[in-house]
């Protein structure tokens, strides 16, 4: 009886479960309907069948219906098959499907028609192509090879990967992290009325014979234009005088002081004493932000090693702590955008004169170790700087949110498990870098941003992901959402919120003990 009533109901029920629906996420964004593919009358792809019989029967629709991950490569291939004559040669076979694809793509009558009237000239001008870059190829070991690829690609198959890549439906480009430049999430112009009034006050304060250090922190703490940010750094990091008349004098005694540090002390990296020290200097920084090119070019490498190690060499009592090496790479490209105007994170270093490239090596050494005498505690023996912090966070998290408290309880994850991280690296790991510069020019203007402030950003910055940490029930899960927190999108408008929380949660809780503490 119970099996019949569940025949009959799937016989009532035309919309049954388990139906294929498309799968929406970051690396499947939903579909535009202008965007849909469109084929010839007598051309339809063949997805197991699923609209040429209506199931009458659950058991008929299991057998008729197979798993979504069945679909191979060869659907793939119907799709592009009945639309590419076989006469054409094999290598425009992918640019014959870009040229359909961009017909499909065609949002107005207008941009529809003039794809198709270009469509014969484009295939003509990408016959012409494929014929010229076949005369360019090399047969290396029996395989085709373009004489400017290092790589030894197989030709057919690349081809054949453009072709199911054109198949696809068009994704949203995503801001990787390693976008350095300033932008917001919400895609706000770069430059608004409001934003050139700032910089116009930030240059008359920069101007005056003798900045006013307190008006410069208190216009600082919502951002920084980026024209003005590598001379307001250095003085809000007590690295240049407020004296105008005496900064060149102070910069050109500073920077020759380096030199002679890099004189006198980095022959002996290889010195008994300190070759493990530069060892793993040398292991860190190929690993320091390995998606910016930047950061990947001898020239730069070169340069981290000469900072980190003379830091380590003048200060023995911590030396050279993993996570120091990220310390320098915001004030690297905040004094690397002084003399570049183009996409930083691109940018060939070595093309810049040696004199700049000094300079610019000097000024990051002087900025790191201004802000790391504040700290100084999170990298001597045992990291106790650290290990008070966590514990604070832990304390403060239990006061502001006791769900979050209780839930890390229950499954067991301890705040030293992804809060280490958080104040060791400052959040460097968790954010973009390009929203670590723009927190740290709320750092600078902190009093004690760096020491005492971003203990309540880590909190609020916790806080941020309530949702997704209550969502989460096991400990796996908790850590893996911890270590990896989805910040890619994150611009100045997310981070200025998160210290705008972090400020109120400043203002309730630093000079309060009795709400601090239970």
């Amino acid at each position: 009886m119970a099996t019949e009533n569940r025949i009959h109901f799937w016989r009532r029920n035309a919309k049954v479960p388990g139906s294929v629906q498309p799968v929406y996420g970051a690396q499947h964004p939903p579909l535009d309907p202008r965007l849909r593919r469109t084929y010839h009358k007598d051309t339809t792809p063949k997805l197991n069948n699923l609209k040429s019989k209506k199931a009458s029967s659950f058991h008929e629709f299991a057998r008729s219906t197979n798993d979504a991950w069945d679909i191979d490569d060869e659907e793939d291939e119907d799709f592009l098959g009945t639309q590419i004559p076989s006469s054409l040669p094999s290598g425009l076979h992918s640019a014959s499907s870009q040229n359909q694809q961009q017909q499909n793509q065609g949002g107005d009558t207008e941009t529809g028609v003039s794809h198709r009237l270009e469509a014969p000239n484009l295939q003509a001008q990408n016959l012409q192509d494929v014929q010229e870059e076949d005369t360019e190829c090399e047969h290396v070991n029996g395989k085709v090879v373009k004489s400017s690829s290092d790589a030894h690609l197989n030709t057919s198959s690349v081809r054949s990967t453009l072709q199911k890549q054109n198949t696809l439906p068009a994704r949203p480009i995503i801001p990787l992290v390693a976008r350095i430049s300033d932008q917001n999430a919400s895609g706000a112009p770069p430059m608004t009325v409001r934003e050139k009034s700032r910089l116009d006050k930030f240059k008359q304060l920069l101007g005056s014979p003798n900045t006013d250090l307190e008006e410069l922190r208190k216009h600082s703490w919502s951002g920084i234009p980026r024209e003005v940010r590598p001379i307001t750094w250095r003085l809000l990091s007590g690295y240049l005088p407020a004296n105008k008349e005496r900064r060149e004098l102070v910069l050109k005694r500073k920077r020759e002081e380096y030199f002679g540090f890099i004189e006198q002390y980095y022959h002996s990296r290889t010195d008994e004493h300190y070759k493990d020290t530069y060892r793993q200097i040398h292991i860190d920084i190929p690993r320091t932000n390995p998606l910016i090119p930047l950061f990947q070019q001898p020239a730069v490498q070169e340069v981290f090693e000469r900072i980190l190690f003379i830091w380590a060499i003048r200060h023995p009592a911590s030396g050279y702590v993993q996570g120091i090496n990220d310390l320098v790479t915001p004030f690297f490209v905040v004094f690397l955008s002084e003399f570049v105007t183009e996409d930083v994170e691109n940018f060939e270093v070595a093309a810049l004169p040696l004199d700049t490239q000094r300079n610019i090596e000097a000024d990051s050494f002087w900025c790191m170790s201004k802000l790391l005498d504040g700290i100084q505690d999170n990298y001597t023996f045992a990291q106790p700087g650290i290990q008070n912090k966590v514990k604070a966070l832990e304390e403060l998290v239990s006061r502001i949110d006791e769900d979050i408290h209780n839930h890390f309880k229950r499954y067991e994850v301890e705040y030293l498990q992804f809060a280490f991280r958080w104040m060791n690296n400052l959040l460097m790991r968790e954010l973009p870098l390009r929203c670590t510069i723009r927190l740290w020019d709320t750092y600078q203007a902190e009093a004690e941003g760096f020491s005492h402030f971003h203990l309540y950003v880590c909190a609020a910055f916790l806080i941020e992901w309530r949702k997704e940490i209550l969502s989460m029930v096991d400990f796996q899960g908790l850590l893996m959402l911890l270590q990896n927190l989805p910040t890619i999108h994150w611009g100045n408008e997310e981070v200025g919120l998160l210290l705008a929380e972090a400020y109120r949660l400043k203002y309730m809780f630093a000079d309060a003990p009795s709400h601090y503490k239970r």
